[in-house]
């Protein structure tokens, strides 16, 4: 007798088979089996009911952020594919494993125009690391299998799964469920640098005069925060990062610039990208924002180059030396080559350089920080969570207004990914969702989503499933009643003509205690401190609602809004 089990029930034990532990989803009818196999199997996997696809895919990319394993998410057919694809688009350019498994309508009934019917297999393919719709039920282990292969090895990236309905109740062979307990973290199976490598670009930072790293998401997602701590300190090199690339070295180190670019770079961080001589670029893609729309480094800036995605060498500027491999493995090469290079090493005098830049640029943040003014401004909101959010705290932020303060203000005082936000395709509505999914990932860590009032109304209906969950989440609103970015780029780029960017000021703490949250609404500078300490002593889900000063009118960080 052939010992076997149904599509469904593949699909689960081929999850579990790679260590899945969450699944963040919403049922729809092609979902059915899947479902019944989800309700009768043991297999320790917490499957989160969300109120939409989107938002399932977010927590899975929050959740995949702060573990460093696959996030997870599911839906139906028809409207949820569609739904779904945006958190596949972030997660995949931001280089974060996220697996969508969207069930789809029987293979049966293909081209007969059933109720639901998308071709899935065309609408995932451009946008993910790896997708198919799998036509057997015997192949759902083996997609599975090269699913996570596909999204744990190499640059990571998102994968998507189409499931239909008919197959669903198929025979599947049960000596089929396996997984490689390698996939079940990333990076999986990491490439080392080629012979000699690594030693020419230590070469050739070690001839520059004022070299300035700076580091991408490539760092963090590689766990090479101890590789490079080392490196910088033992060079007294400065070290800058982009959005993605913070907590490469904690705010607080020596070595540590900020970020640097057009979205919470300032004009002080920005002197050391204008005025390295070399610039090491490091798990970063060189993109629009770090270098402020290509704006530094300059023609004759020399570059050196370490990803373990071959495309992005050389992409936007000549690099003298391209490292392909990955981080953790590259910096290690690095750091031994210099324990075994005879001679005296430089000194670039980083800190010091560092030091002034800081004074400079927290003068002026501290002077609005601590201003008396009858609005809130949101340096004052920033100066109040670094005042009061705990070490091993984890932060996420919508990319609008608290973004770039954030960005530029924040203190963490430990490497790691403590700080989340969707910077590849920048979607509003994603702090709400992501907050829960790292929650989920690192429940122990308190949780802080920021958000504009524009995102708010974007995601506003998952507080019921963040309530469901008695998550024990703050939520911080900067509500300044329009979509402060696009006004603000349209008081510098058109003339403050300002055109459908405002809206009405809605009582977010009313709708979210509607919902069940415990909230404060806060008008008043003085009133932050005491509404932050009572958010975060509260056992459940916190809102803190801020009426703000609006960005267009605010000293925001920001160089250039234009992305």
């Amino acid at each position: 007798m052939k010992n076997t089990m149904n599509g469904a029930d593949a699909m689960v034990r081929s999850l579990e088979a790679h260590g899945v532990t969450h699944i963040f989803g919403l049922c729809g009818d092609t979902t059915l089996p899947f479902y019944d196999a989800m309700n009768r199997l043991e297999h320790g996997i917490t499957h989160v009911l969300t109120r939409d696809e989107r938002s399932a895919a977010y927590m899975a990319d929050g959740f995949s952020r702060v573990t460093g394993r696959v996030g997870v998410c599911e839906g139906p057919s028809g409207g949820g594919a569609t739904y779904i694809l945006p958190g596949l688009i972030e997660a995949n350019e931001s280089s974060y494993a996220v697996l969508a498994i969207t069930t789809d309508i029987s293979v049966g009934s293909y081209g007969k125009y059933p109720l639901t019917e998308v071709n899935q297999e065309v609408l995932m393919g451009p946008l993910t690391k790896f997708n198919t719709v799998i036509k057997r039920a015997d192949h759902i282990p083996r997609m599975v299998r090269q699913a996570f292969r596909a999204m744990t090895t190499g640059r990571s990236g998102s994968a998507h799964l189409g499931l239909p309905y008919d197959i669903q109740y198929d025979d599947v062979p049960a000596d089929d469920i396996w997984g490689d307990p390698k996939h079940q973290s990333y990076p999986a199976y990491r490439a080392a640098p080629e012979p000699g490598a690594a030693e020419a670009a230590v070469e050739a930072i070690l001839t520059a005069k004022s070299p300035l790293i700076v580091c991408g998401g490539g760092v963090v997602i590689s766990g090479a925060m101890e590789e490079l701590g080392r490196l910088a300190s033992r060079l007294d090199i400065a070290v800058g990062s982009s959005i993605s690339g913070k907590g490469s070295l904690a705010d607080t180190h020596p070595q540590s610039l900020g970020v640097v670019g057009s979205n919470g770079g300032t004009d002080e961080t920005w002197e050391m990208m204008e005025g390295a001589d070399l610039v090491v670029f490091m798990g970063c893609r060189a993109g629009s924002t770090t270098t402020s729309r290509w704006e530094a480094p300059k023609p004759g800036q020399r570059i050196v180059h370490f990803d373990n995605d071959p495309m992005t060498i050389g992409a936007n500027y000549p690099t003298e030396v391209g490292v392909v491999a990955d981080l953790k493995l590259s910096l290690q090469a690095v750091n031994a080559y210099l324990d075994s290079r005879e001679g005296e090493l430089p000194s670039f005098v980083g800190a010091a350089k560092i030091a002034d830049i800081k004074q400079r640029k927290f003068a002026k943040f501290e002077e609005l920080a601590h201003s008396k003014t009858d609005q809130v401004l949101p340096e004052q909101i920033i100066h109040a969570l670094n005042q009061n959010l705990p070490e091993d705290a984890i932060v996420v932020s919508d990319p609008g207004t608290s973004c770039p303060y954030y960005n530029a203000y924040s203190k963490q005082k430990h490497p790691g990914r403590q700080y989340i936000t969707n910077r590849a395709h920048g979607a509003l509505g994603y702090s709400l969702s992501a907050s829960l999914g790292a929650w989920f990932g690192r429940p122990g860590a308190k949780v802080v989503g920021m958000m504009g009032d524009g995102s708010f109304n974007f995601t506003c209906g998952e507080l019921e499933t963040v309530v469901r969950c008695n998550a024990p989440i703050t939520y911080v609103v900067f509500s300044n009643s329009n979509f402060g970015w696009i006004k603000a780029s349209q008081r510098d780029d058109c003339g403050k003509r300002y055109y459908n960017v405002d809206f009405n000021r809605t009582n977010h703490a009313a709708v979210a205690e509607a919902f069940g949250v415990k909230t404060w609404r806060v008008e008043r500078p003085e009133d932050l401190d005491k509404a932050i300490k009572e958010a975060f002593a509260h056992d459940g889900p916190t809102l803190i609602d801020v009426v703000c000063q609006a960005l267009e009118e605010s000293a925001a960080p920001v160089r250039r809004w234009m992305g």
